[in-house]
């Protein structure tokens, strides 16, 4: 199922609006460091029309945009709400350079029309859904999620989108870098890559997170912030405590020495996901300190 006709007119349609009313769309300039974002899921509450002006505010330089069931943009109306949310963001200064999705299959009926009309707004990176390994053959599994990625990415190198896959833990395929290595190493590394998660990587251990930054960073696309800290839960087992940047596990001036390094200037989108009493100061404090972060690590290996 391809992108219809009503649906490429209807976006082409708003589009176009949007260039006549200020010349062209607002595509970010090339940057020198990577463009700072938030993952929108953080303020779900705030409708996407709102999104720019406030994330402008804050001083964010774009916007991880959710696009699936629950988040800002629903998959089945992306061929209206997705162009209209990029251009409300664009139109205040925030770019959107990578959607996160919950698609996990080329023949899902709206894995074309998302990644068709990401790829007409110029939008450069999708995250896609997660793959459970479940309790069946771990290598059969394995194949299984293989196929998934090749067909879903080269959908999206057919419309001009590159993957990112998330290294998630919680039974997920992927939530190793080495997992995601065996899979996509045959695989054309500017269609299909990797969204590098500090938080998750940090809790391989002290020299476990920087050999998978280096498996990554060939094929790396963006970064995921967040942080945590190592806490008893029920039954005395250890478990993941997220908490804000900075005060848990995870070597902010290594990690962001090591991109600096490899002239890495994708997207860091920031994710929001301990408890915070008041939202918006602890996001605004979380922005700081990443942008204290690029700036210290950027402007002594340029």
């Amino acid at each position: 199922m391809g992108i219809n006709r009503r649906q490429f007119l209807a976006a082409s349609a708003v589009t176009a609006a949007a260039q006549t009313r200020s010349g062209s769309l607002p595509f970010p300039k090339p940057r020198t460091t990577p463009p700072i974002c938030l993952y929108s899921q953080a303020v779900i509450k705030i409708e996407y029309a709102d999104l720019g002006p406030i994330l402008s505010g804050m001083g964010f330089d774009g916007c991880n945009l959710s696009v699936q069931d629950g988040g800002h943009v629903a998959p089945n109306q992306a061929s209206l709400d997705l162009v209209r949310a990029v251009e409300a963001l664009r139109g205040a200064g925030v770019d959107v350079p990578v959607i996160t999705t919950a698609l996990t299959a080329a023949d899902d009926p709206d894995s074309r029309e998302v990644l068709g009309i990401g790829g007409i707004l110029k939008v450069p990176l999708f995250r896609p859904g997660r793959w459970k390994y479940g309790g069946g053959d771990v290598m059969a599994r394995l194949a299984e999620v293989r196929r998934d990625i090749a067909t879903l990415g080269g959908l999206g190198r057919a419309a001009g989108m590159a993957m990112a896959i998330h290294n998630q833990p919680g039974g997920n395929v992927g939530q190793a870098i080495w997992d995601t290595d065996a899979m996509i190493r045959g695989m054309d590394p500017q269609a299909v890559g990797y969204d590098f998660d500090a938080g998750f990587a940090a809790a391989a251990g002290e020299d476990g997170w920087t050999l998978a930054l280096r498996l990554a960073l060939p094929r790396l696309k963006m970064i995921t912030a967040h942080d945590f800290y190592w806490a008893r839960g029920e039954g005395g087992r250890w478990k993941m405590t997220p908490c804000p940047l900075g005060e848990g596990m995870v070597d902010w001036p290594r990690l962001f020495a090591a991109l600096a390094r490899a002239g890495f200037r994708g997207p860091v989108s920031l994710e929001i996901d301990y408890e915070s009493k008041n939202e918006v100061p602890a996001i605004q404090r979380d922005l700081e300190f990443l942008k204290k972060q690029v700036a210290a690590a950027y402007s002594t290996h340029q």
